[in-house]
């Protein structure tokens, strides 16, 4: 196994690959608290120039519970077919773009991190140095509540995100567990002292 997590086999590959900045996608099931650890981070990071938070284009209104740019269906067709996202992906009908952008700091050596899904892991591991997954769970019980809480989605949405599974996700490709499911600034704390230990060896469980 490489110093990047990947198998030996695509080691020689790395001169290739986007880096050296470690790009940071945090996943996890809807509910499990993932915009509100990142926006804690973001504060907690503030001004620190090892760690860019990028934000996600989203094809959908703009909404209290979730940080995000919002773009029409047609602005996002455009900004993809010009090559403005590093990398897109599609979810209950909506879709999510990561700005290229964050190619640029990864190679001059900064770790970018971004709410990504679990279906972009293995496209991400083929181009990038350093790609890094940070899995945020909590109890399903939990997740429900947050997600009735934050008002975003209808009821039947509500119950596809909370069934949803990701074909050729691979556990093993998590480097990083969360728990998320006491306190926010528990897990906020978790969260950033994870992120500080971006680079040690060996899978990390983040807990109380």
């Amino acid at each position: 196994m490489s110093d990047a997590g990947l198998p030996d086999a695509e080691a020689h590959r790395l001169p290739d690959l986007i880096g050296p900045g470690a790009l940071v996608m945090v996943v996890g099931p809807s509910g499990a608290g993932k915009d509100a650890l990142i926006a804690g981070a973001r504060a907690v990071f503030k001004g620190d120039d090892r760690f860019i938070f990028a934000d996600r284009h989203v094809s959908r209104p703009a909404h209290p519970s979730e940080v995000h740019v919002s773009v029409s269906d047609t602005a996002f067709a455009e900004a993809t077919a010009r090559r403005k996202y590093a990398l897109t992906w599609t979810a209950h009908g909506i879709n999510y773009g990561i700005p290229t952008t964050i190619d640029d700091h990864l190679r001059s050596g900064r770790n970018v991190v971004f709410n990504a899904s679990r279906a972009i892991v293995a496209e991400a591991r083929r181009r990038y140095a350093q790609p890094l997954v940070m899995l945020i769970d909590c109890p399903a019980e939990i997740r429900a509540a947050r997600m009735v809480l934050r008002a975003r989605e209808e009821p039947l949405e509500l119950r596809q995100r909370l069934a949803r599974t990701v074909e050729g996700f691979d556990e093993a490709w998590v480097g990083v567990r969360v728990d998320n499911s006491g306190a926010l600034q528990v897990g906020i704390e978790r969260f950033t002292a994870a992120l500080r230990n971006i680079g040690a060896p060996g899978p990390q469980l983040a807990k109380g």
